[in-house]
């Protein structure tokens, strides 16, 4: 075997390898016996580098050379096995046999014909080839990377680039570095493709695997044909949905969706943007290409993938679990077959059990079943890794229950590997951890036989060294010295701690050394010795073990000292600045002369000082005993103190300190003065002795203070920080530079306090070298950009753009410095020589001598003061020839004390100025200074001009000002060495007046100039765009405009912002906060927000800013607590905004900046006119103080009302209220109505009149209705309570009674009565009556009064009072007989009676309305027909309107009368219903007398009534009174559905719970069941044009078109009428239950009436299913011919849809697209269109109106609905809709288009526009009369009498049919007489009269 194994290999030397095709098909293995001995020798594990490379697939990654050296070093571990073969022929030949070139012919895939592989695929460094997928689990998560557990023990990093997808980067750019950890988290299972390997030349331990999670990379080759349902699948999640997570393979051909509810094991999850999801695909839509997957860890973790024909190896995953076949078993491990055609290995620390003995082979038989997951995949190779591990198969990583350097006692051998190593059982809890020990951690020396030295079940000790997350498996080790020492782990380091360490390598300049635990440590030269080393290979020898102590470990880097001082001391550990305690100490005791005795590495005894925790900072003293300071003598940093100069040297000045011998402090050079001249000219006239009055403590460090004399930081003191915590960004701080460098400069301030101010931040012109531009201790001001407190750095801004002055302090210094200097100057002459500059006050005029004249300018001399010269320059002379000797007469315009030197001008300005008081005396000259500058204030800006150009500074005029004479600086305090500006004289400038002359200012007038304090160069302009404030920065700012509710302010470099009206005061109580400011005042404010800039057409950023006191003075730790305004509002508590906005309903207040409020117009008074008065009395900026009601905390809007109540807490909170769609509804009853309770007064308005007895609906909130009883009406007995109220009506209100339904709604009783103590009744009763509330104060024979309730055939019933009803028997309704109590005693008739019969028990009480002994009254006296007379005019009242004639009760009589039809009226009466009302008054005349049967005819015609005109009106005492209420508009046809349920409108049950008053309303008016298909209008419109046809066409045949309207509108008359008589059956008795619905919808199956009370029934308990259910079956049981019926389904469907949907519009729409193929397209978008509008969904309404345009176009109707909209929402376009309506509608329908929108034009637009399209329309068509007459009753609506006269005489001029004209005269008379014109009226008669001779001749 051996022999033919060489030919083979020598034959084919550069063959290339082939593979077996194992991972497609099954071997045809053959039979091999093989011994026990046979099995015990092969080699059952490898590690690491001995893994051979895949097998199976025939094919190596390696070349021959590496293939030769991995054979070299496998051969090198088991020679130590063959160590008893003597000679090195038989070793050679032992490597040589056949058996074990087979088994590494196997492992290398190299020569393999038709033969089981030997060996197990395993990964190792050297087989990991880019491409490969593998399955690992998630180690660590760091925040720029990961690291993974891979097979075999390796591992893998992923970058944070290559762990998600580029297309996520998106979704998830909020999270920033913090991705990683917020997707991933350890223990994860994923699955990964390997990107490369680190270069070969690196350490193989060394070499790192980079992977990526890419979905990208892993799902390469897959598309949604090769996706099945069931497959488990990886991705990302996308986005976040409300019922789901999209998800995203990292394809682009498909998506997936996952929903919420599929997350069943674990619903508490949390779940972010970019975390990895596992899930099974439950569906696929390939249309949409989308899968929708389910991801019950359960179903994953247990679902196996199933054979699918033609799957390939791409379609292969890591992690998905197979059904698996045990084909064979390996040397370590088995081969498996799955999925058909594939097979893979798993080696042996991947099976069923972690603790496999030796004979784990019996366990495994072939055709074995299991379940297995795919380890890893190499596409190259077409190698495959299974694992059976029964962790990983149930898809989780193993638990870990072990810690590196845990030592185990008794740990139990398991497995003995010849040549590799151990399998240990570790005794952990809960549960052992197998651990495994390599044969080179077994023992130092090594073992030649691991099976005679362990056997399987001996017990041995041993230290955990790693663990491999994947396999579940530990690492350990044996060899003793792991178990000595007290150092085993990077985490056993401690700084200061002993140890004993191994030298392993010495180098120049520093040792390796190694700790028994394997750990190695640095030891730096100047650490190996207490002396320098030259040669440190001589002490340190290699393999040496010496004793050194840890300085640090900081990432796994350790330093160690070998230096014996630092060894053998025994002070105290610092290993942290937390352990620096004052006071402590350190190494020895130093010498006295540090430059001599101290060197780089010596150790030294020290003292701490102090110790800065957040600055990192030590300060330390060589002194170890410091001297003793009392406390009186310890001065804090930034404190003001004395000096007396003790001795000036070159660099400093030496002081003591207030005034103690033995405090001394230095004042530097550059300190002395903020100008640097000045600081040199000072320091040269101190002398000791001299005393500062005030200096600046810097610094106190050791005693050594560090003083300041500059102006500035005096002045400053108390804003100087000293620490980081007092610096706050965007703030101007004064300091000093002390320090320069190439790349900034270092600017301190107290202390050690430094920040650093980069070149590009130092200048504005970054060119401009630092050195030329600073000088070392130079004054700056120094804008903080940012403060890091982790780093404690500063950045800080010098620009001049950015840290200019605001104030003249930089000027004034100079002057106040230059005054000390003189005075120095004379003390050192010993004279007091400067009396001098009395004579020479600024602005005086002196006389002088030319004493020489230069082309500079003059010099003068003075006689007086011999050392004092004058100077004029050129520009002063202005113009004047002056010679030498000459005497003049000049003005001072500015004195040099220091330099003896006045400066003059010969300017008549100036001298005249001073000519009329130059014999005053000096304080007279006091007082003209003082006049000169009086009306000149700070901070205003002047116009001024510059008169003298001085070195340093300008000398000014201000010509407005009396040329007032002022100083200002050139420079400024940052810009001292920067190249000045050349100013002119005579030049203008713009400046501010900083300072008034005071002592203070050395008698000067300071100004600033702009071009100083407001310059703005490009790069000034850069730095202000990219400077900027933050919150909670507290700013000076200027107000630039003042508008009613904020305040413009300007700050900084173009900042601009405003203060809202509210943060001006604490409490929002001022009237007018803004008052007290004016434009161009300065203050101070705090930026606590970005103002939103949509009304500012600016680019520069807008800031809130607040002047709260409370603001101003508090101190801001974080931005958040401005940014995050809560609202800590809470029910009834009182709060006061600022009105911002009036509309018709609500008043909008502002409470704070962010917070706003509204007040209804109801809750703003209880008065009526008050309530009219609602928008004057609330205007705009008034403060108004209420108590919260209701809290919105998304909105952030209060409801506020103005009366005090008791609060009730919120029962929804606010995040449950924002989820809900309807916000209002969301909201308890107790919420909105905790204001209103019994017996308060409150505001209302007449919301809706009921029909009869019903009272009315008062609004008393946005969303609260009240009913008012019908007895509540009016504070007496009338007889029509309601005549006095209208809808819209303002009343006022009182509370009686508030309860809650069995709905949960509220129902609130209300009274408008006046007084609630009783009611009076009317004039002719004798006694008062009052309103009974209980029935306990009612009794038999009392007098009463009370309304008729409702008329039964065996009676009435009455109210007594609004809980109270009495019955009246039909026998008791009158003393006489009662033909039709229905007619005789209308509901709302206001009787009176007398008690019968009260039962309290029954509440039952019976009245009687007959009058006292009426029954003995003669008949004669009653009915006497003998007082009336034919031909007597008579008064009375309508009792009764008949279709044939009016019944008439004659007054003063008990008499009644009929008067037909044909004696109403001289015209024909059409419609006698609706041109007469019952208990109408009417005079009448009678006709005749029937005293037989009892009878009396009327007649009421003009004729018969027109000559007695004297006849008196009766007495309407004992009139009846009947009541009619019309109700519903006939043509108004709404579908039934209550509203209360599904209009939201609430407390509207009234309707529904009273079945009296739903009688009442059913009898009164049309019942609501058709659907408003047409508007109102549509249908007035055409009512109006065919009334008017018929009048025109009266006494004409009707043609067949007009008999066809005639039958039809019949036939809808008759519908009508059946369906009135329905509801009035279904009103009478309404059922109760579902089973007496569900009979009365078997009885009436067609009517759409009974249906839809069917649904309301069914919702009214809540139940919306059933109610949809029930709409289903009436569309589907009602005859398919009964489209109207039909119809008022869908659109009841509409209805419930709109109402509870979810969402809305789509469920809306889905009904609405059924709807469209059952019935008439147009009349359903109609339909849908009536509900849009009635619901107010105008976007909706609008998006349907122009589909309808489209698809409709030549409907007439559509169109008009479309013009109607715009007009009613007052929109444009009206014109472009018309014209596009005319060129799509036919042309017979342009004229009713036109005339129509003419119409709507009249009625909802502009009247103009209507008159221009009839006038339009009659051009063309000037015959058309039934035009004329709409036009001309537009005309007489809108009440113009002129016009409307105007039109009927164009009309009656026109050439027309006699029967045309007639009816335009008609018209014209019946106009001319409701206006009541006699004239008139004969001159339409006239002219009709002309019309007719002129027709007939």
């Amino acid at each position: 075997m051996a022999e033919t194994s060489k030919k083979t290999q020598k034959k084919n030397p550069r063959e290339a390898p082939k593979f077996n095709k194992s991972s497609k098909q099954t071997f045809k293995a053959k039979k091999e016996q093989r011994s026990d001995a046979a099995k015990s020798e092969a080699v059952a594990l490898q590690l690491e580098d001995d893994v051979p490379d895949f097998p199976r697939g025939g094919g190596s990654s390696l070349s021959r050379k590496e293939r030769d050296e991995i054979r070299a070093e496998v051969d090198a571990e088991f020679e130590a096995e063959e160590r008893e073969l003597k000679t090195k022929k038989k070793r050679k030949s032992l490597r040589n046999t056949s058996q074990e070139d087979d088994d590494l012919g196997s492992l290398f895939g190299g020569g393999i014909k038709g033969k089981l592989p030997q060996f197990a695929n395993k990964i190792t460094l050297k087989n990991v080839s880019p491409g490969m997928k593998l399955w690992g689990v998630i180690a660590e998560v760091n925040e720029r990377d990961l690291v993974i557990s891979l097979p075999g023990g390796l591992r893998g990093l992923v970058r944070a680039s290559d762990a998600l997808d580029p297309i996520l980067d998106t979704e998830i750019e909020g999270i920033a570095d913090n991705v990683l950890p917020s997707v991933f988290n350890v223990g994860q299972m994923v699955a990964c493709v390997v990107l490369h390997l680190d270069n070969d030349n690196k350490e193989s331990g060394k070499r790192k695997i980079w992977l990526s999670l890419r979905l990208s990379l892993l799902y390469k080759g897959f598309s949604l044909d090769s996706t099945q349902e069931g497959v488990v699948l990886t991705a990302y999640v996308k986005s976040i949905e409300d019922h789901g997570y999209i998800l995203h393979f990292g394809l682009p051909s498909f998506t997936g969706f996952l929903p919420k509810n599929s997350q069943i094991a674990c619903p508490d999850i949390e779940i972010n943007t970019g975390q990895l999801l596992q899930g099974i695909v439950t569906r696929i839509d390939r249309t949409r290409k989308v899968l929708y997957l389910s991801s019950d860890p359960d179903t994953v973790s247990k679902y196996a993938t199933k054979d699918v024909k033609g799957i390939s190896i791409d379609l292969l995953l890591p992690g998905m679990m197979v059904n698996a076949r045990v084909q064979s078993n390996l040397g370590n491990g088995v081969m498996l077959s799955f999925l058909t055609y594939f097979t893979g290995t798993a080696d042996i620390f991947h099976l069923q059990s972690s603790f496999a003995n030796s004979n784990w082979q019996d366990d495994y038989n072939k055709n074995k079943k299991v379940n297995a997951r795919i380890l890893f995949i190499d596409p190259s190779t077409r190698a495959v890794g299974l694992t059976l591990n029964p962790h990983l198969v149930h898809n989780k990583s193993p638990p870990s229950h072990v810690k590196i350097g845990d030592i185990y006692e008794d740990s139990k051998v398991v497995r003995v590997d010849r040549g590799f190593g151990l399998l240990l059982e570790i005794p952990t809890s809960p549960v052992p951890t197998p651990a495994y020990v390599s044969i080179s951690d077994v023992a130092e020396d090594g073992v030649r036989r691991l099976d005679k030295k362990f056997k399987e079940g001996s017990r041995v000790r041993v230290r955990i060294l790693g663990f491999r997350h994947l396999e579940g498996v530990a690492t350990g080790t044996l060899k003793a010295g792991a178990f000595e020492g007290s150092v085993f782990t990077h985490s056993d380091v401690k700084p200061g701690m002993i140890v004993r360490a191994k030298i392993i390598a010495v180098e120049p300049y520093q040792a390796i050394v190694q700790f028994h635990g394997g750990i190695k440590a640095l030891c730096p030269l100047r650490h190996m010795s207490e002396f320098e080393l030259s040669k440190p290979g001589k002490k340190f020898k290699i393999g040496a073990e010496l004793v050194f102590r840890v300085l640090g470990c900081k990432s796994k880097r350790i330093t160690v000292t070998h230096k014996k001082t630092l060894v053998k001391s025994k002070l105290g550990i610092l290993s942290s600045y937390a352990d620096a305690t004052e006071g402590s100490e350190l190494g020895l005791e130093p010498g006295s002369d540090p430059s001599s005795i101290y060197h780089v590495g010596q150790v030294v005894k020290c003292r701490i000082i102090s110790s800065v925790l957040g600055s990192k900072r030590i300060s330390l003293s060589f002194i170890i005993k410091p001297p003793r300071v009392s406390e009186d003598d310890i001065i804090k940093m930034g404190t003001l103190v004395l000096g007396v100069v003790d001795i000036v040297t070159p660099n400093a000045v030496v002081v003591y300190v207030n005034g103690k011998n033995y405090l001394k402090g230095t004042i530097s050079t550059e300190h002395l003065s903020d100008h640097q001249g000045q600081a040199a000219k000072m320091k040269s006239v101190l002398k000791p002795g001299y005393k500062f009055d005030q200096l600046l403590l810097l610094d106190n460090e050791s005693n050594n203070l560090k003083l300041s004399a500059k102006y500035s930081l005096i002045k400053s003191a108390q804003q100087l920080p000293s620490d980081i915590s007092q610096i706050h960004p965007n703030s101007v701080v004064h300091g000093y530079v002390c320090n320069l460098i190439e790349t900034g400069c270092f600017v301190r301030f107290l202390g050690r306090l430094t920040g650093f101010s980069p070149r590009n931040k130092a200048m504005d012109d970054y060119k401009v070298n630092l050195s030329e531009a600073f000088y070392i201790g130079q004054s700056v001001r120094s804008n903080i950009l940012d403060v890091n407190s982790e780093t404690c750095r500063i950045t800080l801004s010098l620009k001049q753009s950015s840290c200019s002055s605001t104030d003249a302090s930089f000027m004034q210094g100079y002057f106040l410095l230059e005054e000390e200097i003189a005075r120095l100057q004379c003390l050192d002459s010993n004279g007091s020589e400067l009396n001098w500059t009395e004579g020479f006050s600024i602005g005086c005029v002196v006389e002088g001598k030319i004493q020489e004249s230069k082309d500079i300018g003059v010099v003068v001399s003075f006689d007086k003061y011999n050392d004092v010269l004058g100077f004029i320059t050129p520009y002063q002379l202005a113009g004047t020839i002056v010679e030498t000797g000459s005497s003049i007469r000049a003005t001072v315009l500015d004195v040099s004390k220091t330099e003896h030197l006045v400066d003059l001008s010969l300017k008549t300005m100036f001298i005249d100025k001073c000519r009329a008081e130059s014999s005053r005396s000096q304080s007279h000259k006091k007082k003209r200074k003082r006049e000169a500058s009086k009306d000149l204030e700070v901070n205003q800006t002047v116009n001024a001009v510059i008169e003298i150009v001085k070195e340093n500074y300008l000398v000014l005029s201000i010509p407005k000002y009396n040329c007032a004479l002022g100083y200002a600086s050139k420079s400024d305090y940052n810009s001292q060495k920067f190249p000045q500006k050349q100013f002119l004289n005579g030049e203008s400038v713009v400046a501010t007046v900083m300072a008034l002359p005071t002592p203070s200012t050395a008698g000067r007038l300071l100004l600033l100039l702009k071009s100083i304090s407001e310059s703005e160069t490009s790069s000034s302009k850069r730095a202000k765009k990219k400077s900027s404030y933050k919150v909670g920065s507290l700013v000076q700012a200027e107000i630039t405009e003042i508008r009613p509710l904020e305040l413009r302010l300007k700050f900084g470099i173009g900042f601009h912002g405003r203060v809202h009206i509210t943060e001006v005061d604490d409490d929002n109580v001022l009237e007018n906060p803004f008052s007290n400011f004016r434009i161009g005042q300065t203050v101070n404010a705090r930026i606590v927000g970005m103002a939103n800039n949509s009304d500012s057409k600016k680019k520069s950023r807008q800031f809130d800013l607040s002047m709260k006191p409370a603001v101003l003075s508090g101190s801001f730790e974080t931005e958040k607590m401005l940014l995050s305004e809560e609202l800590d509002f809470s029910s009834g508590q009182s709060i006061a905004g600022y009105v911002y906005k009036v509309d018709n309903e609500w008043v909008w207040l502002n409470i704070s900046r962010n917070v706003r409020a509204q007040l209804f117009i109801l809750d703003s008074s209880c008065e009526p006119s008050e309530l009219h008065e609602f928008q004057k009395r609330f205007h705009v900026g008034k403060v108004v103080s209420g108590y919260v009601l209701r809290v919105n905390r998304d909105k952030k809007l209060l409801r506020l009302v103005l009366s005090t109540f008791l609060a009730v807490p919120d029962k929804v909170s606010a995040g449950e209220v924002s989820k809900r769609d309807d916000q209002e509804a969301s909201i308890s009853d107790e919420n909105v109505t905790a204001h209103i309770c019994g017996g308060c007064i409150v505001g209302g308005r007449v919301s809706k009149i009921l029909p009869g007895v019903g009272g009315l609906i008062v609004q008393i909130g946005p969303h609260t209705y009240g009913r008012v009883h019908f007895i509540e009406l009016a504070d007496s007995w009338v007889s029509d309570p309601l005549s006095g109220y209208h809808e819209g009506q303002f009343v006022k209100c009182k509370v009686l009674e508030i309860n809650k339904s069995v709905k949960g709604t509220l129902q609130i009783d209300l009274s408008l009565c006046s007084s609630m103590e009783g009611k009076e009744a009317g004039k002719h009763l004798h006694t008062q009556t009052k309103s009974v509330e209980k029935i306990e104060d009612l009794h038999p024979d009392m007098a009463i009064q009370g309304y008729v309730k409702n008329v039964t055939p065996k009676g009435c019933f009455i109210f007594l009072s609004r809980k109270l009803d009495a019955k009246v028997l039909i026998s008791n309704l009158s003393d006489g007989f009662v033909d039709d109590p229905v007619k005789e005693f209308p509901v709302g008739k206001l009787v009176t009676g007398r008690i019968l019969s009260v039962e309290p028990l029954s509440k039952r009480v019976e009245v009687t309305l007959k009058t006292l002994g009426a029954s003995s009254a003669p008949k004669s006296e009653t009915s006497n027909l003998s007082s009336l007379h034919v031909g007597d005019i008579i008064s009375g009242r309508i009792k009764r309107v008949e279709s044939y004639g009016l019944f008439i009760a004659i007054d003063n009589t008990n008499l009644v009368g009929l008067c037909h039809i044909s004696e109403l009226s001289d015209d024909r009466t059409d419609n006698i219903q609706s041109k007469y009302k019952a208990g109408e008054k009417v005079r009448a005349k009678i006709l005749k007398v029937d005293a037989e049967r009892n009878r009396i005819s009327l007649g009421m015609k003009d004729f018969y009534v027109l000559d007695d005109d004297d006849t008196q009106e009766p007495s309407d005492q004992e009139a009846d009174v009947t009541i009619e209420n019309n109700g519903f508009l006939d043509n108004t046809k709404l579908i039934s559905l209550p509203e209360s349920d599904l209009l939201g409108v609430q407390n509207m049950e009234v309707e529904c719970e009273i079945p009296i008053l739903a009688q009442a309303e059913a009898r009164a008016s049309v019942p609501p069941l058709e659907v408003a298909l047409d508007d109102i209008y549509q249908e007035n419109v055409d009512g109006i044009i065919i009334q008017n046809q018929e009048h025109i066409d009266d006494g004409d045949t009707l043609d067949e078109k007009s008999k066809r309207q005639a039958k039809k509108k019949a036939k809808k008359d008759r519908e009508r009428e059946i369906r009135a008589a329905e509801e009035r059956l279904l009103e009478k008795d309404i059922p109760r239950t579902t089973e007496e619905f569900e009979k009365l919808v078997r009885g009436s199956p067609n009517s759409s009436f009974v249906w839809i009370k069917y649904m309301a029934f069914t919702l009214s308990m809540a139940d919306i299913e059933k109610a949809r259910s029930i709409a289903e079956r009436a569309l589907q049981t009602i005859n398919i011919r009964e489209e109207n019926e039909k119809l008022n389904i869908w659109v009841a469907y509409f209805n419930l849809e709109n109402e509870y949907g979810k969402p809305p519009e789509e469920a809306v729409s889905r009904v609405f697209q059924r709807a469209l193929q059952y019935n008439d397209p147009r009349r359903v978008h109609l339909a849908l269109l009536g509900m849009y509008e009635r619901t107010e969904q105008h976007r909706l309404a609008n998006e349907l109106v122009d589909r309808m345009t489209k698809k409709f176009k030549q409907s007439c109707k559509v169109w008009l609905r479309r013009i109607q909209r715009l007009l009613n929402q007052q929109q444009e376009g009206v014109q472009l809709v018309v014209n596009r309506a005319l060129l799509s509608l036919p042309r017979h329908k342009h004229i009713k288009f036109i005339s129509q929108t003419a119409i709507l034009e009249f009625k909802c637009g502009v009247p103009h526009m209507g008159r221009s399209m009839f006038e339009g329309i009659l051009k063309e068509y000037p015959k058309r009369t039934d035009l004329w007459s709409i036009y001309i009753d537009q005309e007489i609506r809108l009440g113009d009498v002129d016009v409307i006269r105007a039109l009927f005489e164009r009309a009656t001029c026109l050439s027309l049919p006699p029967k045309k004209m007639k009816f335009l005269f008609k018209k014209y008379l019946g106009y001319e007489k409701s206006i009541g014109n006699e004239e008139r009226i004969e001159y339409v008669k006239e002219k009709a009269m002309k019309y007719v001779e002129n027709t007939l001749a």
